[in-house]
């Protein structure tokens, strides 16, 4: 196997330790509800924290570690980030565990976009758009395969466990890094008030708006996907892992489509047609819902196109900081997932909102609201790429 692949796969492994980490969690509430004696209402605040400080934090992580050594500083977040995770498991009360999820997902932002900014670095510019979208997809994995294993670990033995397995498959993944990390990457110093001027480019700040909206969109349904299945289709409990098995493997399908969709030139071009369908598959939810396999179906649809911009997006903001904005480079590979975050708070809140105002049933008419608004800034994204294209040809001239 050449060094690109093994890089490549250590990269994936990366970002599955990160997202098991991230959903473990939610599958084990139950039992830290129980370990810990608090309401499982309260337990649910560690998934809201955890997804603040993410967003919150990795802007300026990022920034204030731009001055070091990509190297040493992804292997220093690495350390940190097993300290964290490692406490996980030996936390004794709901604020260690608290605690303990806040140094994680302070580090776990700027884990990824290094992560982003080194595939960039080392992946050939034909093989980029592939990484990308198995990076993206090393989380799907996670949620198909390691988070039904780490259930199946607290159920049958104890919760504890499952976190320091994420700390065995870290320490394996820090040691791989060690050896196949370029060490010496370029890179550009500048002040943070230079690293912050990427953000007043509208080709950026209208595709942040864009991945929040798509993030809000998914989330404004997702968030109760168990109780869409179980109450609102009717499938029976017993069923319910075989299903999330099933849309956990369409969303690995779906960053697969993506990286297809971004190989091609002009790829956020090619990407209204989906959020069309998006407005019109969450419109009909409601009448599909009436039937299991209708419901399903439409379910299905929208997990494999409602995130397709997701290795477009992160190749235009690597693409627009390597031509323009090079002192930026890091912080624009993290720009996906902070505001990605964002949209998932933006989202999960409002479902949570009209839960209780339309009911389970009609939940998915919010996440046409915001998939609506994301074609509009997606319209907006295109029309400021085309009006830079055009200045360019202009200087040309």
């Amino acid at each position: 196997m050449s060094k690109f692949k093994l890089q490549s796969v250590v990269f994936v492994l990366v970002a599955f330790m990160l997202g098991c980490n991230e959903f473990i969690v939610v599958g084990i509430l139950s039992d830290l509800s129980k370990q810990f004696q608090v309401p499982i209402s309260i337990m649910g605040y560690l998934v809201t924290i955890f997804a603040t400080v993410y967003a919150v934090s990795t802007p300026f992580i990022t920034v204030l570690t731009s001055r070091f050594s990509r190297y040493k500083t992804l292997l220093t977040l690495m350390l940190i980030f097993l300290i964290g995770n490692t406490l996980s498991g030996l936390s004794t009360s709901y604020l260690f565990m608290v605690i303990s999820r806040i140094i994680t997902a302070t580090t776990a932002g700027s884990i990824i976009s290094l992560i982003m900014t080194f595939a960039s670095t080392i992946a050939p510019r034909d093989k980029r758009a592939s990484l990308v979208s198995w990076i993206f997809a090393g989380f799907s994995i996670a949620s198909v395969f390691g988070v039904p294993i780490g259930v199946a670990i607290s159920t049958s033995y104890n919760w504890r466990y499952t976190f320091f397995g994420i700390s065995i498959i870290t320490i394996l993944t820090f040691i791989l890094l060690v050896f196949l990390l370029p060490k010496n990457v370029k890179q550009t110093q500048s002040s943070i008030k230079n690293q912050l001027t990427l953000l007043l480019d509208p080709r950026i700040y209208f595709g942040i708006a864009l991945v929040l909206f798509t993030a809000a969109t998914m989330y404004a349904y997702y968030t109760y996907i168990r109780p869409l299945l179980t109450v609102a289709m009717g499938f029976s409990i017993t069923s319910l892992n075989w299903l999330l098995f099933i849309i956990g493997i369409m969303s690995i399908l779906s960053n697969r489509l993506s990286g297809v969709i971004a190989e091609k030139p002009n790829s956020l071009k090619r990407l209204p047609k989906f959020y069309i369908v998006d407005i019109a598959m969450l419109l009909l939810l409601p009448v599909g819902l009436l039937n299991k396999f209708s419901g399903m179906a439409i379910i299905l649809i929208l997990t494999l196109i409602v995130t397709v911009l997701n290795s477009p997006i992160q190749l235009h903001f690597l693409n627009i900081a390597e031509t323009d904005y090079p002192q930026s480079l890091v912080l624009a590979s993290s720009l996906n997932s902070i505001f990605f975050n964002f949209g998932i708070s933006l989202g999960s809140a409002t479902a949570s909102s009209l839960v209780s105002v339309i009911g389970l049933d009609r939940i998915s008419l919010g996440a046409a609201g915001y998939a609506a608004i994301s074609l509009g800034f997606l319209y907006l994204l295109n029309k400021a790429l085309k009006a830079k294209a055009a200045s360019i040809s202009q200087v040309l001239k």
